[in-house]
Formats: structure tokens, sequence, C-alpha cells
């Protein structure tokens, strides 16, 4: 009997070891990490301009806009050149509100089911003088 024992105690250990060392390398094997890419609202030499003007991520990335140069300006979403149509995602992708401070930032993440496309961009108060940019999403 007690040999039964030893050896179904010895057998648990066994299996709870196995299962450890199983667990520990399925929680390492994690998928690829989205990246942040930064886009400066305002060039270095005041420019009117997105730096850079086209920034190519994959769905799950984020974007970050920071103030620079050159304020107000804001990051807003053309809704009618929107892939997908989708004018209620344009909106909440965009950020209305004007940014004055220089390292004021606003970020947006594209979702993991994001549409492949190009995702047009520009700055409100600053269109009519071509600041737009955009974003590919492969």
């Amino acid at each position: 009997m007690k040999f039964k024992a030893a050896i179904f105690r010895r057998l648990g250990l066994l299996l709870s070891a196995l299962l450890l060392v199983v667990t520990s390398f399925a929680l390492q094997a994690s998928p690829a990490a989205a990246e942040t890419y930064t886009v400066k609202m305002g060039t270095d030499k005041g420019l009117l301009q997105f730096e850079p003007a086209s920034v190519t991520i994959k769905p799950g990335d984020t974007v970050k806009w920071v103030m620079n140069k050159v304020p107000p300006h804001n990051a807003v979403f053309d809704d009618v050149k929107f892939p997908g149509a989708d004018k209620a995602m344009a909106k909440k992708m965009s950020h209305d509100k004007l940014m004055f401070s220089p390292g004021e930032n606003y970020q947006t993440t594209f979702p993991e089911d994001a549409t492949p496309g190009t995702y047009s961009y520009y700055c409100q108060p600053h269109r009519g003088a071509g600041m737009a940019g955009k974003i590919v999403v492969e």
C-alpha cells in the first residue's frame, strides 16, 4: 500500500512539473507587440505639415500626434475617403479638439479588425494650407 502511494505521489509531482513547463512556454510565446508611431503636428522648421506625412501601420498599432510648432492643430479623419465608408469610425478616431502647447498629444489605436487601406486626415484650421496626412493600414 505504501508503495502504491509513493508511486502516485511521484506521478503527481511529475505531472505537476510537466504542466508547469508547458504553461511557462505558452506564456512566453506572446503575439507580436503593437507599435506606436509618432507624427509631429507642424514641422521643426515651422511648416504647416504633418511630419511624417504618411505612416504605414498594421491593425492594432497606435498613432500618436504631438503638437510641435505653429499652433493650433488637430487631426480629423476625412470621413468621405475613410476605408469601408464608416463615418462613425472616422468620427471616433478623429481628434477635433485643438492643441496649442508644444508636446501636447493625442493618440488613436487602430482596431485589430481595421479595414486595410489609406486613412486620410487633416488639420481643420490649416486644411486650406494643405496640412494633411495619411495612415496606410496593411
